[in-house]
């Protein structure tokens, strides 16, 4: 007799362990469902302070691109109306990128090759913007150590040089281009590339987009999601766009009733600068300040130009921008700062007139497609995801 015959015999498969109880199983998948999300958060740490490295040394390529889908993004609505009217979706696209290429040729006629000119007659009205602010530095005694270093470092003799080059300004967009870097060539065709196929593809892009979700509602959100970001990129875009020409072209007025030269120039400059958020306009006043300064003698008549501007901006950051565009589209004006500082260090001046439109697409996705639940998922009993159809009084047996 077996004395193990309670046991199975040899070969058979041994009988299964009692089942976990319902506690136990529920338990052992909130550990895994933590664990998951432990992964989850870890990884995207890591991919977040890696992400800034890789856009900053891929610069010349990342940089392109990005400004590319923030211009074309913008020109959606002017693509849309002129589908509406017929016209086909690759003459539309040309139409939108040939007045893009109008408005840059225009923006630098009338801002680069006049600057240039400012920049070289900077170091020859030395003395003259030290003559002028001669009375101030009587009250000022300790400023004439810093003015001396200037001078040094500006005033220098070319009868010391063995030869003398002269190097005739561009007259044109595409001079430009080809005395800077030759890579600049190839980014700015590759970016109006980027803009031109964007567009001309972007119809049949938002199409199949929408169609291709395997359910309704993931279809209506994609598309609600793709309508929030053109309208809020375009709306800001549209509107401070208008604004600061606005702007310019009321500086260049009132610059050229007060005798500045080259008004269009510092209209242009002041419209371009504008769109860099609380720097910008800082900048902008410094530089009236130092050009009129080298215009006329009289110190407190040389002010006269920045403080036009800071009186204008004055008016517009705080009655007219908010009334247009504060209604239908606010943010934190410290997201603001962080993302200033942020793109500004990874792209530069570059990187600050995007730090704005970048904001708001990210903005506008996050807040149609829904937010990480960070928080829950550190200090309570939930995941990174954050479940709107799960009850918050639920809780483990």
């Amino acid at each position: 007799m077996n004395k193990m015959g309670d046991t199975s015999s040899e070969g058979e498969p041994a009988e299964p362990p009692a089942e976990l109880d319902v506690e136990d199983a529920g338990w052992v998948g909130f550990r895994r469902d933590r664990l998951l999300a432990s992964l989850t958060l870890i990884c995207g740490l890591l991919l977040a302070l890696a992400v800034p490295f890789a856009l900053q040394f891929g610069a010349e390529f990342f940089l392109p691109v990005t400004a590319a889908m923030v211009v074309a993004i913008a020109l959606v609505p002017l693509l849309e109306w002129l589908e509406r009217r017929r016209v086909p979706s690759m003459l539309a696209a040309l139409i939108c990128v040939l007045l893009l290429l109008v408005v840059a040729n225009i923006a630098v006629a009338s801002i680069v090759f006049p600057a240039m000119q400012w920049v070289d007659d900077l170091p020859d009205r030395i003395d003259s913007i030290r003559a002028t602010l001669a009375p101030l530095f009587d009250l000022y005694a300790d400023l004439e150590d810093f003015i001396d270093d200037l001078l040094r470092e500006f005033a220098q003799n070319p009868s010391n040089a063995p030869q003398t080059v002269t190097v005739e300004p561009p007259n044109s967009l595409l001079a430009i281009i080809a005395t800077s870097a030759p890579y600049a060539i190839l980014q700015m065709l590759f970016a109006v590339l980027v803009i031109f196929f964007f567009l001309a593809g972007w119809t049949r892009m938002r199409k199949r987009t929408i169609t291709t979700r395997t359910s309704f509602d993931g279809a209506m959100t994609t598309a609600r999601v793709i309508q929030q970001v053109v309208d809020a990129t375009s709306l800001y875009l549209g509107t401070i766009t208008m604004v600061n020409v606005t702007i310019g072209l009321v500086t260049a007025g009132i610059l050229w009733a007060l005798g500045m030269p080259t008004p269009l120039m510092w209209g242009g400059i002041v419209a371009l600068l504008n769109y860099i958020p609380y720097l910008g306009p800082i900048a902008s006043v410094v530089l009236l300040a130092v050009g009129g300064l080298m215009v006329f003698p009289d110190p407190w008549y040389a002010l006269l130009p920045a403080l036009a501007f800071a009186s204008i901006h004055l008016v517009e950051a705080n009655i007219i921008t908010p009334t247009l565009v504060g209604r239908r589209l606010f943010i934190n004006p410290l997201l603001i700062l962080v993302a200033l500082s942020f793109w500004a260090w990874v792209w530069g001046t570059a990187g600050a007139l995007l730090a704005v439109p970048l904001l708001i697409i990210v903005k506008t996705v996050l807040d149609a497609a829904g937010k990480p639940d960070i928080a829950g998922f550190l200090f309570e009993e939930g995941t990174l995801i954050h479940d709107p159809h799960e009850d918050p009084q639920r809780k483990r047996e």
